[in-house]
């Protein structure tokens, strides 16, 4: 009797911890409740490194008048960060982590993609380049970007050379820099743009958070920018 009770006490712990890893899994690609995590901007933006004149914040919402990023104004490696963006019509942006050289970004940095992808004037654009992308190298699984005027929620998380990235709910990209060795083709065989010029293998896991601003001749919004780093 003891026997079978001791065999059935070690089945029930596995298929709870089964249950737990299943649901921590689930979680992950899920959106967070970021409610009570830190700001990464104070709201007159006196944290962040910017050029005069270009970024504002109105009722909550970021903007820019220029083609001019705005950036934290320290380093960051192993977060979640979740906030909204909105699109105009055509908009194209980014949000850029891992950032080592500021002046020179395109080619220290890694940029996940923000565009409308509802705009004819990017529907030749290669999928890697559509909103969710991390640019220029992985496309997302789905495209689930709202229309233009409609907030999306985009929760990106880093830690070390992993990133994953969900958009609207859907966990769209699962990406280990290790595996892109090449800074001209990656690993499914598409082209790397010339302008990003180093392997991402070869980029540093630690770096300034930035966002792309009116790039493109459209504008773009974000909101609720919240940040967890993470051990």
């Amino acid at each position: 009797m003891m026997k079978r009770l001791f065999i059935s006490m070690i089945l029930l712990t596995l298929v709870l911890y089964a249950a737990a890893v299943q649901a921590e899994s689930k979680e992950s690609l899920a959106h967070p409740d970021s409610a009570a995590w830190e700001n990464l901007f104070a709201a007159d933006l006196s944290n962040a490194v910017k050029p005069e004149g270009v970024w504002s914040c109105t009722d909550g919402e970021l903007t820019a008048t220029k083609d001019e990023s705005l950036w934290t104004g320290r380093d960051y490696e192993n977060f979640v960060l979740d906030l909204e963006f909105k699109n105009a019509e055509g908009s194209n942006s980014g949000v850029i982590v891992y950032c080592s050289d500021m002046a020179d970004w395109i080619p220290n940095s890694v940029e996940i993609q923000i565009a409308d992808d509802h705009a004819d004037k990017w529907a030749d654009s290669p999928a890697n380049w559509h909103c969710g992308a991390v640019f220029g190298h992985l496309a997302p699984t789905k495209n689930v970007v709202k229309k233009p005027g409609e907030w999306n929620r985009l929760t990106i998380r880093c830690m070390g050379k992993d990133i994953e990235v969900t958009l609207n709910g859907e966990a769209v990209v699962a990406m280990n820099m290790d595996e892109y060795t090449s800074a001209k083709t990656n690993p499914d065989g598409s082209e790397v743009p010339a302008w990003l010029s180093k392997p991402l293998s070869t980029l540093p896991t630690k770096g300034r958070i930035g966002f792309q601003g009116k790039h493109a001749g459209a504008p773009i919004w974000f909101r609720n920018i919240k940040i967890k780093e993470m051990e």
